[in-house]
């Protein structure tokens, strides 16, 4: 489990891979279940502080090599404004979403390294912690019960992102990071 999270973390996508065995292992095993989630977090934020740090000593020219144009550019922008709610959404939702650039722009643009592993590790806990209880009480049909409610797992993530940017726009950002104008 937590050789699996950290690569799957620091850069390696293996789709669905944690949060399969979380709810295999929650279901075989429901006596376990809290400690598996406990070393997928632990191995998560140890692989995302590896990609951040990466990132955070290669600095802006290693991000820029992925975010020049297109669609990096536009997720770039993204993360100056609304910070970690761009890692903390995408990290807590269990549907595949971009996270990776996420990850390397709060190294690259410096974001505290305790602020990150922090929204990380709580995003993470609450997912892997949810996965895991959900596994416990729905055993095999854990997964397909998932992929049976992706629309609505998707309004959660907008309302979620909705009413975090609402909290930004209204009180400010949550980057960390100093952007001049």
């Amino acid at each position: 489990m937590f050789l699996l999270a950290v690569l799957d973390s620091a850069g390696i996508p293996m789709v669905a891979g944690v949060d399969a065995l979380i709810v295999y292992l929650a279901y075989r095993n429901p006596a376990g279940a809290w400690l598996s989630a406990i070393v997928a977090v632990i191995g998560s934020v140890g692989g995302s502080l590896f990609l951040f740090l990466m990132a955070r000593k290669g600095g802006e020219r290693y991000l820029a090599r992925f975010t020049s144009s297109g669609r990096g550019a536009r997720l770039r922008g993204w993360f100056v404004r609304y910070g970690m709610l761009t890692v903390l959404v995408p990290a807590l939702l269990p549907i595949p979403m971009p996270l990776k650039i996420f990850i390397l722009s709060a190294g690259a643009l410096g974001v505290h390294p305790v602020m990150f592993g922090f929204v990380f590790a709580g995003a993470r806990a609450l997912r892997y912690f949810g996965l895991a209880w959900l596994g416990m009480h729905l055993g095999r049909e854990t997964l397909p019960y998932l992929k049976g409610h992706v629309v609505e797992l998707l309004l959660i993530a907008i309302g979620l992102f909705l009413a975090l940017f609402w909290l930004v726009r209204r009180f400010g950002s949550t980057s960390g990071v100093e952007v001049s104008s």
